[in-house]
């Protein structure tokens, strides 16, 4: 079952999907070229006979990762999210902490094998990152437009912050001290304990973050992405897409294998800005039997990708998403 829906948005292969052979057509617009600058703190484990921390603890490869995340990205956004790798960084470390601290082999080791003794505040310290891989320089000489941090738990990391002149809330508070940075940009936190359905929550809390900014001084009914965001249990009847953690029929946070059957607007968004379509009865078979990747993917894909603009905003709600300059 969650082969063909996979299919229904990717095609004939889930991890090669083409852009265009989609629940909906291709976005008839000009993709975002984006370059990544991608950094992996995977140390080589001493103790452990110089394996590197993936290997040891036989978690996901980043780089397969990076891949799928691109895939599925360009594949949900009609292929608008055009990612490119452009810089990647290996390191044979651990980040440092907001307050200096920095776990070596044996102190992460000891930590995971109890649970517990991991280092709090666990917050990393984003600008020693930013300044130890010269990132403002590369943004500002354009060299790269976004950074993807793949690390283990407990590294620190946001899901998405921002930084940057006008850097707003991102699913995190912004980078502090880095108003002087000519343009704003994403900083994304990926574990590589984790798989592609965690990944692309993270985009998507992004996504909630952004557009209740695009659409923060839009009241009642003009505020569209609340609209685009409502699920039965607090709208009774007028379910429409929910947000990342409720589907429309969900009854609490990550319920998304809920067989309940709602009327449900979702559809009509795909003819964005005509949102006059009906309801119609769904449930989770719609977006995945429960399944998290194809929970988002079913999501992101109706986010409005058209021409033109409502109400002073841009029908490509994907122009905010991949540039926040834009919002």
């Amino acid at each position: 079952m969650l082969n063909r829906f996979l299919r229904n948005i990717f095609g004939d292969s889930e991890e090669s999907p083409a852009p265009g052979v989609q629940r909906r057509a291709a976005a008839a617009l000009e993709p975002y070229h984006l370059r990544v600058s991608m950094i992996i703190h995977n140390p080589v484990m001493e103790p452990v006979g110089g394996q590197t921390l993936t290997q040891h603890m036989r978690w996901n490869d980043p780089d397969g990762l990076a891949r799928k995340y691109i895939t599925d990205l360009r594949a949900c956004s009609g292929g608008l999210a055009s990612y490119e790798i452009v810089e990647r960084i290996v390191v044979d470390d651990y980040p440092v902490k907001r307050d200096g601290f920095r776990y070596d082999d044996a102190s992460y080791l000891r930590a995971w094998q109890r649970g517990s003794g991991f280092h709090s505040p666990d917050n990393v310290d984003y600008w020693r990152l930013l300044t130890d891989f010269d990132l403002i320089a590369k943004i500002e000489r354009r060299v790269i437009d976004e950074v993807w941090l793949f690390a283990f738990p407990y590294a620190g990391y946001y899901e998405s912050t921002m930084a940057g002149a006008g850097a707003f809330w991102c699913n995190s508070p912004p980078v502090p001290h880095t108003d002087h940075i000519g343009r704003r940009f994403v900083i994304m936190g990926f574990n590589y304990e984790r798989d592609i359905g965690c990944m692309l929550e993270n985009f998507g809390h992004r996504v909630e973050s952004i557009m209740c900014h695009v659409y923060r001084n839009h009241r009642g009914e003009r505020n569209l992405w609340s609209r685009f965001t409502r699920f039965d249990r607090d709208v009774p009847g007028q379910a429409e897409c929910g947000n990342v953690h409720f589907a429309p029929n969900s009854q609490s946070d990550y319920d998304w294998g809920n067989r309940r059957t709602v009327p449900c607007r979702a559809d009509t968004w795909y003819n964005f800005p005509d949102l006059s379509g009906p309801l119609r009865p769904m449930n989770c078979t719609e977006w995945g039997n429960g399944d998290m990747r194809a929970h988002h993917l079913w999501w992101l894909e109706h986010l409005p990708r058209t021409e033109g603009q409502t109400d002073g905003v841009h029908n490509n709600w994907w122009r905010y998403l991949l540039n926040p300059n834009n919002a």
